[in-house]
């Protein structure tokens, strides 16, 4: 209960394949900075990612590889956010790409569910989705929440020059920075 457990598993015809990523996090600890490991007995690093700044709202998050050199960088637009939360990603060498969630009505139910008494301690029970495309519009990947009751995503990259590890860093930020 005291610990963000998060698990990246590779496709497998539409099934959990092989664990690719395994992220720990306590739940009260600040989210300045989160390991990502390549499986769950920690022992290698796969990626991290760092706040630039401890408190702002339109901070980014540096993505480092295993010896801490930069793979790219993801922020939250805090203004297009207010509508739908939007997030940027660049890659060092290759390029951005800008993430909305899909659905206008989930969002806004969503920021609703953050005012109603009691039930706002509750997890958000809809499934979420986020596109991230290119600038010209074409799709780099998507995230896709799977579960109501447990957070499990299904992550799809369509754009074979982004860096996987800057996509895992940014699923599981979705969920981290935003505590969905």
């Amino acid at each position: 209960m005291m610990i963000n457990r998060y698990e990246v598993f590779a496709d497998n015809a539409g099934e959990p394949g092989e664990l690719i990523a395994f992220v720990e996090q306590k739940r009260f600890k600040f989210k300045e900075q989160v390991t990502i490991y390549t499986d769950s007995t920690k022992s290698r690093v796969l990626a991290e990612f760092n706040a630039r700044k401890v408190i702002d709202l339109g901070g980014g998050y540096d993505v480092t590889d295993e010896q801490r050199r930069p793979i790219g960088f993801f922020r939250k637009d805090f203004g297009a956010s207010l509508g739908r939360s939007t997030w940027h990603v660049e890659q060092h060498g290759w390029g951005g790409a800008t993430g909305t969630e899909r659905s206008v009505p989930i969002a806004i139910f969503r920021r609703a569910w953050n005012f109603l008494p009691f039930v706002n301690d509750l997890p958000f029970p809809f499934r979420y989705h986020f596109d991230f495309t290119a600038p010209n519009g074409a799709p780099v990947f998507t995230v896709d929440k799977k579960t109501w009751v447990r957070d499990q995503y299904l992550v799809v990259l369509q754009d074979p020059g982004i860096d996987r590890r800057l996509v895992i860093a940014q699923a599981v930020a979705l969920d981290a920075l935003q505590s969905r």
